[in-house]
């Protein structure tokens, strides 16, 4: 897409221009800072399926593939579902064999491993409580990370406007590792790139800034900026405190620095942390309303957020 249409779609506009922008631009006006901002999941079951995707494309897989119950079980586990596909236009080619993952992402414990189907139907045979409790032994095991970018614009346009570029980026230099992916909430954050089984979203990314992402996953390491969170954490306060952590001692290992326990309450909880041998609890306020604006993906805007009130060593 050439930048000018880009810009335009985005909403991004070109002096002497107006225009309501798309909420993922707004956001990025408005300084949104993602960090804390990543849905949870612990665990994934990753279905190739090639072709356009509508606004209800997994669910509509779902059900022709697998049993609820099951289902819900280990979603309630902290299994995520996802649809994938290859970067680029591809249609789909009835009884063609599907690439299916399972993976988790449990600190220490992290899997992925690959199976190749020929009919929706085999889904059923994998054991979705075992993934989502972190037991292998699914699939063939497979060397890691991928990169899942989110394209799905049926829920968003601006998961398409902003994650087809970086897709496409990152597959020139990582063939293989790449796919597009449905959607993983937080449309404002586009360009999303959620790595597994790292199991670390990035957000409001650029082309230049996923490459460096993806870089960093390849040596084992997490970057910081950009950073919505590990999505195997427990909330969106643990999130923000393991990122104010490595923030302050420069830690960048994937199980450097984790939070281990957290304090029930309100908008302020206490977050303990592990950062390399030593322990901190990290005090974190949740502030409802940081800043609003008019966006044309949906009425209004709010940004929500995170501060940190206090940061000791214990």
């Amino acid at each position: 897409m050439p930048k000018s249409e880009f810009m335009a779609e985005a909403g991004i506009c070109s002096p002497g221009r107006t225009a309501v922008p798309a909420c993922a631009a707004l956001t990025r006006d408005l300084g949104g800072e993602p960090a804390g901002t990543a849905a949870r999941m612990t665990s994934w079951l990753l279905i190739e399926q090639p072709g356009s995707w509508g606004p209800d494309a997994l669910e509509d897989v779902l059900a022709e593939a697998l049993p609820a119950a099951s289902l819900d079980a280990a979603r309630d586990a902290g299994l995520r579902p996802l649809l994938i596909r290859k970067p680029g236009r591809h249609a789909r080619v009835p009884g063609a064999p599907r690439a299916v993952y399972v993976a988790s992402g449990r600190p220490g414990h992290r899997w992925l491993e690959r199976l190749d189907i020929a009919d929706l139907g085999e889904l059923a045979q994998i054991d979705l409580e075992a993934v989502a409790a972190g037991r292998r032994g699914h699939g063939e095991p497979v060397s890691g990370p991928l990169f899942l970018v989110c394209t799905h614009g049926s829920k968003d346009m601006c998961c398409a406007v902003f994650g087809r570029p970086l897709v496409t980026g990152l597959a020139q230099n990582h063939p293989g590792q790449v796919w597009e992916v449905s959607h993983v909430g937080g449309d404002r954050w586009a360009g999303n790139l959620l790595t597994v089984p790292d199991g670390y979203l990035h957000g409001s990314l650029a082309v230049t800034e996923a490459e460096l992402v993806a870089k960093e996953a390849l040596c084992g390491n997490v970057r910081l900026e950009h950073l919505r969170g590990r999505t195997s954490a427990e909330s969106p306060w643990s999130q923000f405190a393991e990122i104010e952590i490595r923030g302050r001692t420069g830690l960048r290992a994937l199980d450097a620095v984790l939070a281990t326990e957290e304090e029930p309450g309100g908008d302020v909880r206490k977050v303990l942390v592990t950062g390399g041998a030593r322990r901190y609890e990290v005090v974190v306020r949740r502030l409802p309303s940081i800043a609003s604006g008019h966006s044309r993906c949906s009425a209004r805007v709010v940004l929500a957020g995170f501060e940190t009130e206090s940061v000791r060593e214990v």
